[in-house]
């Protein structure tokens, strides 16, 4: 029971880490595997960029109103992700090595770890904290490892508030897709609730073949879109440098035309789109933070849409581009940030895959945060996770276990909120009082 007694651990360590009053309690933890054989025990090879990814981890928490689980018992919820797991097999498995060293998944039908919890607060009076630490009592934050064998590719976290109302977070291995392919997977549960259930089950993007290129005298250097950190062995996760803090802001359409009109003014017709507006206006806030000392490279990701297909997950769909200047980015026009995000950006994932591949010892990588990291995540299905007619009030995003030079998520707002954008930003803490006094005095955003 090793690893079980280590979740318990890491959520207790998680849970009174606050000098405030704990308020999650009554915590229990399970597992639920598919209801009859799914996987077979075959074994589901990784894509290069799966392995590229496998030191991140998503964490969604969505509120739910009270009718959504009321009379929904616990048994009545673990019914149904029985038959949900017979369909989505793969993210039940357990990591196991080849010969090589190589990882891949043993669809073993070992399951996904429940954590159920209670809350002191109710759900309005929770979600009127702006405190974006908050929300990590609600989602596990485990890692794969040291227990290698044994660790949950996915976990999800029950917790009943006061009121009635529910949160449902998930604990997500970025090694099994992106963040499309997650809310693919959780929503299989809210169809299964209702008897719902797909044509054929939930697959993963089967990984090319690659010859391994032999290893040059000169090899070229890694990709700048990524950072080479010390092997972490069975332990997936790494430490920062610096203590990382996060905040979020909601800048409607309106303060978007605003922000776009100031940055494309006198420019003709050349327009940039909402989501690089917002690159644009925090990475020069950003370098003035910094008393410009950079950063001269970020790292945009988006959804490719081309490569995307219906019940499968993978981490193939997401461009990770490169857009780098040798200006003063604190000094530059914003227009031309602008114009070098919208038509300078270079597409990395190949030269990714080849420096993973040309690497007999299979090297590892931060992604996100390598650089300062701009992901843009409009178009994720947060909102569409509906369950017994219920739509949730809120949606909580945040990817862990990132680089120091930080990440921005740009997201969607709830259905009931004015459209616009949200804007989570994670940032070493030391710089962040310093980028909101610089977003409200140059751009009035607060």
């Amino acid at each position: 029971m090793r690893h079980l007694s280590l979740q318990i651990s890491l959520l207790e360590g998680k849970m009174v880490s606050s000098d405030k009053p704990n308020p999650v309690y009554d915590i229990r933890i399970s597992t639920v595997a598919p209801g009859f054989i799914s996987g077979h025990d075959a074994a589901q090879e990784l894509s290069t960029m799966d392995l590229a990814m496998k030191l991140h981890y998503l964490r969604f928490v969505f509120y739910f109103p009270s009718p959504a689980f009321d009379g929904f018992t616990i048994l009545n919820i673990k019914e149904s992700m029985f038959n949900w797991l017979s369909h989505a097999y793969i993210p039940c498995g357990r990591f196991r090595r080849s010969d090589s060293g190589r990882p891949y998944i043993k669809c073993n039908d070992s399951g996904v770890r429940i954590i159920e919890a209670k809350c002191h607060l109710g759900l309005d009076e929770w979600l009127e904290s702006r405190d974006d630490s908050r929300n990590t009592l609600l989602v596990p934050n485990n890692v794969i490892g040291p227990d290698f064998t044994f660790s949950p590719l996915v976990m999800i976290q029950l917790t009943k508030f006061k009121c009635g109302g529910t949160s449902v977070g998930m604990s997500w291995s970025h090694v099994l897709g992106d963040a499309f392919s997650a809310m693919g997977f959780i929503k299989l549960w809210a169809q299964a609730i209702v008897g719902h259930y797909p044509a054929q089950p939930l697959t993963m993007a089967q990984p090319q073949v690659h010859a391994r290129n032999c290893q040059s005298l000169n090899p070229s250097p890694d990709p700048l879109s990524v950072k080479r950190v010390d092997p972490v062995g069975d332990l997936w996760s790494t430490s920062n440098t610096s203590k990382l803090e996060t905040f979020s802001l909601c800048i409607s359409t309106s303060e978007l035309i605003r922000l776009q009109a100031k940055i494309c003014r006198e420019k003709g017709e050349r327009k940039i789109s909402p989501f690089e507006c917002i690159c644009v206006v925090i990475w020069q806030c950003v370098a003035k933070a910094r008393q410009g000392l950079g950063p001269e490279a970020v790292t945009i990701c988006r959804s490719d849409m081309r490569n995307r297909a219906k019940g499968i997950i993978t981490n193939k769909s997401q461009t990770i581009s490169l857009v780098k200047t040798d200006l003063s980015v604190a000094k530059s026009d914003p227009m031309e940030l602008g114009l070098l995000i919208m038509n300078q950006a270079v597409d990395e994932r190949m030269k990714i895959e080849e420096t993973i591949e040309r690497d007999d010892e299979l090297p590892d990588f931060l992604i996100y945060g390598a650089n300062l990291t701009f992901v843009d995540l409009s178009d994720v299905p947060f909102y569409e996770m509906e369950v017994r007619g219920q739509k949730p009030a809120y949606v909580n995003y945040a990817i862990d276990n990132i680089g120091d030079e930080g990440v921005v998520l740009v997201l969607p707002t709830p259905k009931n909120c004015p459209d616009g954008k949200m804007v989570s930003v994670t940032l070493p803490e030391n710089q962040v009082v310093e980028l909101k006094s610089t977003l409200k005095e140059d751009w009035c955003i607060a």
